[in-house]
């Protein structure tokens, strides 16, 4: 269990975590998102002790992070996957890990192996791509066998089946009672991996919920229509006050602003044909968006300034 109480951190005139409280209990993945400079990561930081909170407090099972006997023993993390000296082997960097916390030789072997890195383990990580740097870290995080593990952007770098992988990874961590908190930007990866989102913004919390019932909460709705004459159809949603988007190319319409029974109504008046009329919910990206909107510190310009000239 990771247990935020009123976390508060400032650095000089930034406010990076304003007041945050939220609990990771065990056995479900649990998703950390925010904006650019929302504070995930510094929260993160906090609560593994490598940062100190102006208030509250950040505990793991109870236990702030430095009064952990064995930390690896108890907390695995991934906050940055180049944190290893170039040099070394991936072998040697684990080893060392291994050896701080009294952990057998035996256990290095067993995580490289975990992550798919047998064949590469005795060469220098220097020449590791980010993908095989994200596979030493997340085999650094499980080590000790822990029963907690915070992992800062796992998939940053790893093709398909490595994104699989840690997906999978993750939930069968959880299946087994562990508690995985995990910050991501890939929100199409959250969707099929995180059971609970933790959600952020300039420091402050602003979800904590079930990922479906955070999408559910959106405003963003739509409806999906196919008609053969969608140019007539779209005619008629706009003049009701719905709005359209696509250009007919597949007789699809995305409409907003109307009901499906409102539309299917607006066709049958008009004698129109639909092949399909099916409501839809926001994705967990356009959620996210709409729930952040006011939170977001780097935003570009709707225009490229001077683009071309």
């Amino acid at each position: 269990m990771i247990e935020v109480t009123d976390l508060s951190k400032r650095y000089g005139d930034k406010l990076a975590v304003d007041h945050l409280s939220f609990r990771v209990p065990p056995g479900r993945v649990t998703g950390f998102l925010g904006p650019n400079g929302a504070g995930k990561s510094t929260t993160m930081r906090l609560v593994l002790g490598l940062d100190r909170a102006d208030t509250g407090s950040a505990t793991i099972g109870g236990r702030r992070y430095a009064g952990l006997p064995r930390p690896l023993c108890t907390v695995g993390a991934l906050l940055e996957a180049k944190a290893m000296h170039p040099g070394r082997s991936a072998y040697q960097h684990l080893l060392f890990l291994a050896q701080s916390q009294g952990l057998p030789r035996r256990r290095v072997a067993e995580v490289l192996a975990l992550v798919g890195l047998t064949e590469v383990a005795h060469k220098r990580t220097g020449g590791y791509s980010l993908g095989m740097s994200q596979r030493v870290g997340v085999a650094a995080a499980m080590l000790g066998d822990p029963a907690v593990l915070l992992l800062d952007e796992p998939v940053n770098g790893l093709d398909p089946e490595g994104i699989q992988w840690v997906r999978n990874l993750m939930k069968q961590l959880a299946a087994e009672g562990r508690t995985v908190l995990v910050s991501s930007h890939l929100m199409s990866e959250m969707a099929v991996t995180a059971d609970h989102l933790i959600v952020i913004g300039a420091g402050r919390l602003i979800a904590d919920c079930g990922t479906q019932e955070f999408i559910e909460r959106s405003s963003e709705r739509s409806v999906l229509v196919r008609s053969p004459d969608p140019a007539r159809l779209a005619s008629l949603i706009t003049a009701a006050g719905g709005q359209v988007a696509g250009d007919g190319q597949d007789r699809a319409l995305r409409v907003t602003g109307l009901a499906a029974p409102r539309i299917g109504e607006l066709a049958a008046q008009a004698g129109l044909v639909l092949h399909e009329l099916t409501p839809r919910l926001a994705s967990l990206e356009e959620a996210f968006l709409e729930r952040t909107a006011h939170s977001v510190q780097y935003q570009a310009s709707a225009e490229l300034e001077g683009a071309g000239r």
